[in-house]
C-alpha cells in the first residue's frame, strides 16, 4: 500500500470513528480494522487486514524518526492531530511477528476541577511553590485526565512558566497567565532525563 493511499486510510477511519463517538481504533492483522464504542468491538470491514498492511498503515502516521525508533525496539507511542479530526494517542506495537496499534480518541478540552468532581485540596496541591506530586492509577482511571485539570487550573490562577514532558502530549494547554512548554519524548527531546536536565535552564515554575 502506498504512502499516500495508507495514509488516507487512516484518516477515514478515525473520521468513522469520530463520527460514530467511538474511542478506540484496533489495527491488527488477520482481522478488519475494528473501533470500540461504548465498550463493544465493532468491525467496520468484512475484510481482514494483512500483515503487510498493517505496517503499511503505521508508518503512515509516523515521522522519520518515529519510524527508525519503531523499527529499533519495536514499540512506538506518540500523538497525532490529523486535519480537523482532533487528536489521537497511538501505541505501535509488534504482535505474532505484525505491527499492531491502537489509537485512542483525546479528548481536547482542558478538563476542570468542578467537570470531574476533583477534591478542592488538589488545588493547593498544584498552586504548591516546591515538592513533588506523584499520581498513581490503573489504567483508564483518569490519571492524564486529573494531571490536566491541575495543569489547567495553575495556567489560570497564577504567573509563571510551566514545562510539561510527556510520551505522547495528549491533552494541548493554551497559554493563559502562565506559558506552557509541552515537550514530546521522541519528537521535541529524545529522552525524559534529557529534557528534565535541560528544564532547569529554562526558568520552570512547574
Amino acid at each position: 500500500m502506498e504512502r499516500d493511499q495508507a495514509s488516507k486510510f487512516m484518516f477515514d477511519l478515525l473520521r468513522l470513528m469520530v463520527g460514530k463517538g467511538g474511542s478506540d481504533l484496533f489495527i491488527t492483522a488477520g482481522f478488519p480494522p475494528a473501533i470500540k464504542i461504548d465498550g463493544r468491538m465493532t468491525p467496520v470491514s468484512s475484510q481482514p487486514l494483512t500483515a503487510a498492511h498493517t505496517a503499511d498503515l503505521a508508518r503512515s502516521i509516523m515521522n522519520d524518526k518515529q519510524t527508525a525508533g519503531f523499527e529499533l525496539t519495536r514499540e512506538a507511542n506518540f500523538a497525532i492531530s490529523p486535519g480537523d479530526l482532533g487528536r489521537f494517542r497511538v501505541s505501535a506495537f509488534v504482535q505474532m511477528s505484525s505491527v499492531g496499534m491502537v489509537l485512542r480518541t483525546i479528548t481536547t478540552q482542558i478538563p476542570k476541577f468542578e467537570d470531574l468532581g476533583l477534591p478542592e485540596v488538589l488545588k493547593d496541591v498544584i498552586m504548591a511553590k516546591r515538592g513533588l506530586v506523584i499520581m498513581v492509577g490503573a489504567t483508564g482511571s483518569g490519571k492524564s485526565t486529573t494531571l490536566a485539570a491541575m495543569v489547567g487550573y495553575r495556567n489560570e490562577n497564577s504567573y509563571g512558566h510551566i514545562i510539561t514532558i510527556e510520551d505522547p502530549v495528549e491533552f494541548v494547554h493554551p497559554h493563559k497567565n502562565c506559558v506552557i512548554t509541552q515537550r514530546e519524548v521522541g519528537v521535541d527531546t529524545d529522552s525524559f532525563e534529557a529534557a528534565l536536565k535541560n528544564s532547569l535552564r529554562q526558568a520552570p515554575d512547574v
